[in-house]
């Protein structure tokens, strides 16, 4: 479904994504690990059609993705979830928040959908509300509904877990683990990514891809994700003369 070819992009001239090759299957989870300022956020808008290319190449199912195939049909099919939910929201009311995405794309039974997700996403009674008064985790849980609610085929996820307390970021990682759906979400919470896919990418801090392949591999690599900045080591001191290092998430 997706394929980049030595894609390197840079702001002006500066380097954020350098060389990547990347294969998404139809159906295939992938959890795209980095530190803050790898890439990760630039690959997922290039994934989305919203950046394109500085060199190489971007195809979706086969054809190359450029400026004129970026249009609204390509939209239809890609929806991309930022870490910074409010950053999404413009609408006066959760149900029209929802629903704005349907009218864009010409969907009939506009209420039915906005319902039916709703009630799946356990956000009825917030319908009515304005989607800036609401928490944090609820956010992000209306923009996913907004987006998962037209059914395109990739569902990009920009640290989607965030924003959310314990509660909704378990019912986050159980909805992507049942999910049916191509999905690439990125991240550096390496327990969330454990749960949520058995395949990693990871991208270090000269934004160049360093794995690709079973989670459970990579974390067995702490030399890796120490050079991936995923984890640190610190000293714990137990007396005096005694200390020992202890490895855990980056935050």
């Amino acid at each position: 479904m997706i394929e980049l070819k030595n894609a390197i992009f840079s702001y002006e001239d500066k380097v954020a994504l350098d060389g990547i090759d990347l294969s998404i299957k139809k159906d295939e989870k992938v959890v795209l690990l980095g530190s803050n300022g790898s890439g990760k956020s630039t690959l997922l808008r290039l994934l989305a059609g919203l950046y394109f290319c500085s060199k190489g190449e971007y195809l979706f199912d086969g054809e190359l993705v450029n400026k004129k195939r970026a249009n609204k049909e390509f939209r239809k099919r890609v929806g991309i979830l930022f870490q910074n939910p409010e950053s999404m929201i413009f609408n006066p009311t959760v149900f029209d928040e929802i629903a704005f995405s349907l009218r864009e794309f010409g969907f009939d039974t506009i209420e039915d959908r906005v319902l039916q997700i709703s009630k799946e996403f356990e956000i009825e009674n917030l319908l009515k509300k304005q989607p800036l008064e609401l928490s944090g985790g609820e956010k992000q849980k209306v923009m996913l509904a907004s987006i998962l609610v037209y059914e395109p085929d990739i569902l990009l996820l920009d640290e989607p877990t965030a924003s959310m307390d314990p509660k909704s970021s378990g019912w986050f990682v159980d909805f992507m683990i049942d999910i049916k759906k191509s999905v690439v979400i990125a991240t550096h919470d390496l327990n969330h990514a454990y749960e949520m896919s058995e395949r990693a990418v990871v991208i270090d801090e000269n934004h160049k891809k360093i794995f690709d392949g079973d989670i459970e591999v990579l974390l067995e690599d702490l030399d890796l994700l120490q050079r991936a900045n995923l984890i640190h080591k610190h000293k714990i001191r137990k007396n005096f003369y005694d200390t020992k290092y202890h490895l855990h998430n980056k935050e």
